[in-house]
């Protein structure tokens, strides 16, 4: 059995109907989900700590981290003004506190897998942290947790370098928080260049073979050639069916998947971090599913598989050709760069035909008719959870490795296989 931190922190919001799906909820359905499944009793729970203003300084201005000290101190209307200067984000006056347990509790897990207590684990916490900046909070997100543990981690173990690989839903532009920035042709600078790889989503209803298409033919292929010490994910399951933000179709199974297929870099250490996911039924789910793999249960059979859409090809085209002088696995790419690719000029057609472009503020929705429809999809049927996940045949004088059970052999077939042969017709003509 492999060993699992699950680290558990709440954030309590002000009673404001503000902000209605970065809610308390996201955590307590996903840690009873873990209960009912079996898969909390198989995990190591541990304390968590706060971080400390140094580590919190390693990804934010002193300035900013100033700021949000101030703000256990500030009165509603105050915490109203301040949050206004933001982005879609919503403090309360315990936010402070929890956001420093959100990373402690994301450097507990660095230590614990880089110093081998565990080989992997998944810390569920919140106020999540993607979307924040140096100087800034944005998108629900106060101090970037990840980002910390990756600075973190390159100054308490010796990394080197750190390679970032994003998809987003984009929509050309169009969808929050619209920034240039986030397009595939933004590849990094100096040294850096070809160490920021972003594959921009420009439609919605991406399904499974849309995600495992990146990962087979863009993710994977130069994360073996970088060859990482360590993985992070930034778990965010507003990329799960029916989840309110993202609009996307990967069903819960394929979570198990692609976990999975990360397991097989640095060693299998890997750091996944509870980011996005506001759809609480497919969060519960996607955590799970991603939970049993860490533990090291078979993948289940996989669903949904139809081929990736244009949209998508369109855009693993495009980073393919954009990463192609900086990669060796990239080298035999031949089609040429994208300069300006077909669904953008799709879509810039519709600008011209008086149809607003899709877009808006974190939180609020889309606009998008998805949205007004309930979106239902099957549970993920129970996965096996076998107690011995390797069995070993040795002759009997030898003696049986740790970890592992003895096979019984018998030199001849008893007789219940033998009547169970025979009932087989059409066996033996």
């Amino acid at each position: 059995m492999e060993n699992i931190y699950i680290f558990f922190t709440e954030v309590m919001w002000s009673g404001s109907p503000a902000c209605k799906i970065e809610v308390p909820e996201r955590l307590t359905v996903s840690h009873t989900a873990l209960q009912e499944e079996g898969l909390a009793e198989r995990c190591v729970s541990v304390p968590i700590r706060q971080a400390t203003d140094a580590e919190i300084l390693l990804a934010h201005s002193e300035e900013y981290l100033e700021a949000v000290k101030k703000t256990p101190h500030m009165s509603l209307d105050e915490l109203r003004t301040f949050t206004q200067q933001y982005g879609d984000v919503y403090f309360h006056p315990n936010i402070y506190h929890c956001a420093k347990l959100a990373i402690g509790a994301t450097l507990q897990l660095v230590d614990s897998v880089m110093t081998g207590k565990v080989r992997n684990g998944m810390a569920l916490v919140r106020p999540p942290g993607h979307h924040s900046q140096r100087s800034a909070a944005n998108g629900f997100c106060v101090f970037n947790n990840v980002a910390i543990a990756a600075h973190y981690a390159k100054k308490q173990y010796d990394i080197k370098s750190v390679l970032y690989f994003s998809w987003h839903r984009y929509e050309h532009q169009g969808f929050w928080p619209n920034l240039r920035e986030s397009d595939y042709d933004s590849v990094g600078k100096e040294k850096g260049a070809g160490f920021n790889i972003n594959v921009p989503w420009n439609k919605v209803g991406m399904e499974n073979s849309d995600y495992l298409s990146v990962f087979f033919h863009v993710l994977l292929p130069i994360a073996y050639e970088f060859s990482p010490d360590l993985v992070f994910v930034c778990a965010g399951f507003d990329s799960a069916i029916g989840d309110p933000e993202g609009h996307m179709c990967a069903t819960p199974d394929i979570f198990a998947h692609l976990t999975h297929l990360l397991k097989s870099l640095a060693g299998g250490k890997l750091c996944a971090v509870l980011e996005g996911g506001y759809n609480l039924t497919s969060l519960a789910q996607s955590v799970c599913q991603t939970v049993q793999t860490l533990l090291g249960d078979p993948a289940p059979q996989t669903s949904e598989l139809n081929g990736p859409c244009e949209s998508a090809l369109e855009s693993i085209q495009c980073v393919r050709s954009a990463h192609k002088p900086y990669w060796a696995c990239l080298k035999h790419t031949v089609a040429p760069p994208v300069s300006e690719p077909s669904t953008k000029r799709c879509k810039l057609a519709e600008k011209e035909e008086g149809v607003q472009a899709e877009g808006g503020q974190k939180g609020e929705g889309d606009g998008q008719k998805a949205e007004e429809e309930e979106v239902v999809w099957m549970k993920p049927p129970s996965r096996l959870a076998p107690p011995v996940h390797t069995e070993v045949a040795l002759p009997a004088d030898l003696e049986v490795p740790d970890r592992c059970d003895r096979v019984r052999s018998s030199l001849a077939p008893t007789l219940e296989i033998l009547q169970r042969l025979r009932s087989v017709p059409n066996l033996y003509s």
